[in-house]
């Protein structure tokens, strides 16, 4: 059953970046302790079916159809994280997905409807999942992303931006908050449990502090992860801690945009967009680098690598409805997109123009990478 009214990722960073979030409440983390690895096992890229903001970046099944191919053809992945929300867009995307020989992350991610709702999207994702699985099909299931921010009840507020607002002003009861967390947790694997029989995991926040988990509800560690260190060896001890576990860890989000020192902002890159004009703009004077984008994802797939880490998905592969706009960068809202290639409108000022994507220097770079890994294997 179709259903379109969750939030998407980027709807929600425009939201927060309305109300002023600071990285306080997306913070990097602290240092771990140390160790070696032996391979990334799955190697992927996060890939989004919602509604889209527009009717000319509305969810194409066809559109679908290509991208996959080009993920597994030309990106060499091997996984794709398949999240978002509308069962029949996440069902259709993992099934296309498993046709074409790929590793399927299923993760649904519904937000600001009753809790009811999500739970029922859960299970109806998760019974697809086993169908697949049962049709010897390689699938991981993953019951929901940040419930803290998603889910209602857990923080204060109607919606997600009144949540961050909260959040923001510091008037959440913290302690509160991780009671009623936990318990939406543990009632979303269960129900993840009753119909989902393989590897069953979540997309934590990397702040363990403000979002602990229980990991013993679920057999692989997700973390989103967005940290910036200039050294290889300190990635490694800071996320040494999420193997504490004894589970196999997967990075469920990792990456940054296209501009000198969005890697710096620690998940905050997109916070250069100025969402309460019409049409949004970008502040201040960035400067666009792709390079810089591809440098930071390579960088962490080969910490990845020599963690030995079970799975990661770079996030993410397309942003619709952030274009890129070479004529005119005050509007070049590519540049606040994580994506690894950049949507051009046919018509630049029409929202129901067609458009493409062109790939960024990060989808070359991570498709060399990829390819060297899956010889290696």
């Amino acid at each position: 059953m179709e259903n379109t009214k969750g939030i998407s990722r980027a709807r929600f960073l425009a939201g927060a970046a309305a109300v002023g979030l600071a990285g306080a409440v997306l913070p990097a983390g602290q240092a771990g302790a140390t160790g070696g690895g032996r391979g990334l096992r799955h190697r992927g890229v996060v890939y989004t079916v919602g509604a889209g903001e527009t009717p000319g970046t509305a969810w194409s099944a066809a559109r679908m159809r290509r991208d996959i191919r080009v993920i597994r053809d030309e990106l060499h992945a091997d996984t794709v994280d398949v999240t978002g929300d509308g069962v029949d867009r996440l069902t259709a995307t993992a099934a296309e997905a498993a046709e074409r020989g790929l590793h399927v992350w299923l993760q649904p991610t519904l937000g600001d409807v009753p809790e009811r709702e999500i739970l029922d999207s859960i299970a109806e994702c998760g019974r697809f999942a086993e169908r697949l699985r049962r049709q010897g099909a390689s699938v991981d299931f993953s019951v929901g992303c940040e419930f803290w921010l998603f889910v209602p009840g857990i923080v204060p507020g109607e919606t997600v931006l009144d949540r961050v607002e909260n959040l923001q002003k510091g008037t959440v009861d913290e302690a509160r908050m991780q009671r009623r967390l936990a318990r939406f947790t543990a009632k979303a694997a269960a129900v993840g449990r009753d119909v989902f029989h393989g590897r069953l995991s979540y997309a934590a926040a990397q702040d363990e502090e403000f979002e602990p988990v229980d990991w013993n509800l679920f057999d692989v560690v997700g973390i989103d992860y967005y940290s910036y260190h200039r050294q290889q060896a300190d990635y490694i001890r800071e996320l040494r801690r999420y193997q504490r576990w004894g589970k196999p860890l997967a990075i469920t989000e990792f990456g940054t945009c296209a501009y000198v020192g969005a890697p710096e902002t620690a998940g905050m890159g997109w916070n250069i967009v100025d969402y309460t004009k019409e049409p949004n703009e970008i502040k201040g004077d960035p400067v666009r680098s792709e390079r810089t984008q591809a440098a930071y994802l390579i960088d962490l797939v080969e910490v990845f690598e020599s963690m030995g880490l079970y799975a990661a998905m770079a996030f993410e592969f397309v942003t619709p409805d952030a274009p890129h706009r070479p004529d005119n960068p005050r509007y070049d809202l590519d540049l606040a997109s994580y994506a690894i290639t950049k949507p051009i409108k046919d018509r630049p000022d029409d929202p129901a123009s067609d458009w493409h994507w062109e790939p960024k220097e990060a989808f070359h770079a991570l498709a060399r990478r990829y390819r060297r890994c899956a010889q290696s294997q």
